[in-house]
């Protein structure tokens, strides 16, 4: 039975147990009140002919395993046995398990089968029928040097066709004009690939172009790349990448014949810093010479097993390398290292296998009120303003009222989800988890910014200025103090913060300290436990946040209009809002410059009988 199925079904309801030699039922002594106890269903041979009772138990296990879409079986293992089955045990396994995927309508896909002490063992990949409205989704984060080809693997990967070698791929992704002309990725670009539910690929390029809806409709799990900046210029749309978009895996991309230089180990170290898996992929193979890869190669491990990543790098040449290493990802000490080439299509189609078996990494619940993170916002002709970005937690469905916010002084504003696209495609909910775009009601774009949240009114969201976070700082050319000022990435938040009050009075390159910070411009709404990136120029740390401080202005409390609440309120006296200062008119200001206006007859004579007054006009 399968490895992964490790739950101890032997409940405590009976205390006697029976040896494999033993009938299937076996009679009980008047300890177990009349219940059957059955073989242990852990056991290698469970799938082999199970009676009724224990094809239940095995099927609700198996509903629970899918309860994400899909999952990794192993078919001739089990606890305490050596592994292996016969050839004839093994097909009668294979059988009641798709017997079992059939029943829960899913499908069942041979991986690998390979031979141990006992006899053969299969995997299996397991997956369920998606609904056409509904697709699960991974999200992967492209990273890497400028130059690296990540647009161009890109481009190959979505549109099938063979890159010329002259950046003919590339081209079918680039958002910008001075991006084609440069052939630089410069902005944060959504690109997806679409697997059915045995595992093919769905996307066929009509006249060049993609049609979203469609694979979105064919496909049982669809992966979003996300194609960020690999020039040092655009590092902070990078960062926003990383963070804003919540990727389950990171795919680091290095030219083998330029190897490990410019922002390569700047990428990795986020990734790393951020805690999101990575896999490797070394690109133009059949233009580098063999010494040149090798030493690339030998590099690449070096620095992965380094203390710092403290990685164990595999290099994958097989399908059986393609499976260990997705089984195994999740773990984050395994990064798997592709070769590939844009140009021949080498070792393409084991990139395609391991994404095929990536599962998402981040479990939300759904359970929970809505939040929503928005990322980037829009102004579409005839539907108004919408905004895109991730769920985190709960389900959204269409009409529901959101709570949107925080604005500039910290509040939220009740709005109405007109309309809901994943991909393109219309749906009527979007869940934990996954992308999608909004189209709100009587709200300008204006009003909207990216880092905004869009919550359930249940949950009572209010804004912070200030926040704390225990922080490590990777790297900083001097000292870091109070009322240093740099830029936060927290989630989909990005502004500038002054640091208020440290655990230390001094921070150096390795330092860990709890830190306060205080937003410049805008209150924010944040969570504890999130991962916060704090970045200007060459400096870097990350942490985590730890408190968040209600929402108090930090920037507007000192105001001329509060100033004068306050002495009223210190002489018990009430201030209406006609008698509160106001700012000086500009043709006072000017006068106060000395400006050339004209006094009133009332003043010039007042400057007549004062010379002093005069003088100074």
């Amino acid at each position: 039975m399968a490895a992964a199925l490790n739950y101890d079904l032997t409940e405590p309801h009976c205390s006697s147990s029976i040896q494999p030699e033993s009938n299937l039922f076996a009679e009980d002594d008047g300890e177990c009140n009349g219940d059957v106890e059955m073989l242990n269903i852990n056991g290698k041979n469970a799938l082999i002919s199970p009676s009724h009772e224990e094809y239940d138990i095995l099927l609700d296990r198996l509903k629970e395993r899918l309860y994400a879409g899909e999952a990794i079986y192993e078919v001739g293992t089990g606890e305490g046995d050596v592994p292996g089955l016969s050839e004839e045990d093994l097909a009668a396994a294979v059988a009641t398990l798709k017997s079992m995927t059939d029943t829960i309508e899913a499908e069942c896909v041979e991986l690998r089968r390979r031979t141990e002490k006992g006899g053969s063992v299969s995997e299996f990949l397991l997956r369920k029928r998606a609904d056409e409205k509904d697709f699960m989704e991974v999200r992967v984060a492209v990273v890497g040097n400028v130059d690296a080809g990540k647009s161009t693997l890109l481009g190959v990967l979505t549109h099938g066709g063979l890159d010329n070698g002259r950046g003919f791929a590339r081209q079918k992704l680039f958002r910008h004009k001075h991006e084609m002309e440069s052939g630089r990725t410069s902005s944060v670009g959504n690109d997806i690939l679409g697997f059915d539910s045995v595992g093919k690929v769905v996307n066929k390029p009509d006249h060049g172009n993609l049609d979203w809806t469609r694979i979105c409709e064919e496909s049982s799990k669809v992966i979003t790349f996300i194609d960020l900046a690999g020039h040092e210029r655009y590092l902070k749309t990078t960062v926003f990448g990383m963070t804003g978009h919540s990727p389950d895996f990171s795919m680091l991309m290095v030219g083998a014949n330029a190897g490990i230089v410019g922002m390569t180990k700047e990428h990795l170290g986020l990734a790393l810093a951020l805690n999101v898996p990575v896999f490797v992929v070394v690109t133009k193979i059949d233009m580098c010479p063999p010494n040149v890869l090798q030493d690339t190669l030998k590099l690449l491990q070096r620095i992965l097993k380094s203390p710092g990543c403290r990685k164990i790098p595999v290099l994958v040449q097989d399908q059986d390398d393609v499976v260990t290493s997705a089984t195994n990802f999740s773990s984050e000490r395994i990064c798997p290292i592709f070769q590939v080439s844009n140009v021949t299509g080498q070792n393409l189609d084991l990139l395609k296998v391991f994404l095929n078996l990536l599962m998402p990494r981040i479990l939300f619940n759904e359970a929970e009120p809505a939040e929503f993170q928005i990322d980037d916002t829009f102004s579409v002709p005839g539907v108004g303003t919408v905004v895109s970005g991730t769920t985190l937690k709960g389900i959204i469905h269409l009409n529901d009222t959101m709570l949107l916010g925080p604005d500039s002084l910290g509040h939220f504003q009740a709005i109405t989800v007109k309309s809901i696209h994943r991909k393109r495609m219309p749906v009527k909910q979007v869940r934990a988890g996954q992308t999608a775009s909004f189209s709100l009601k009587k709200v300008k774009r204006s009003f909207i910014r990216k880092g905004m949240v869009m919550i359930s009114p249940r949950l009572e969201p209010s804004a912070c200025w200030e926040f704390e976070g225990e922080i490590l700082v990777l790297h900083h050319p001097t000292t870091i103090s109070c009322r240093y000022q740099a830029m936060v990435h927290v989630g989909s938040v990005r502004q500038t913060a002054t640091i208020v009050t440290m655990s230390q009075e001094h921070l150096r390159t390795g330092d860990k300290a709890q830190v306060r910070f205080r937003f410049i411009k805008n209150p924010e709404y944040l969570r504890t436990n999130m991962r916060m990136v704090f970045r200007e120029g060459r400096t870097k740390a990350v942490g985590n946040v730890t408190k968040l401080f209600p929402h108090i202005s930090a920037t507007a409390q000192n105001t001329r209009a509060q100033r004068a609440q306050k002495k009223a309120a210190d002489n018990h006296h009430f201030l209406k809002p006609q008698n509160e200062p106001q700012k000086p008119s500009k043709k006072n200001r000017r006068r106060g410059r000395g400006g050339n206006c004209t006094p009133s007859p009332s003043e010039s004579k007042e400057n007549q009988a004062s010379p002093i007054v005069a003088a100074a006009n």
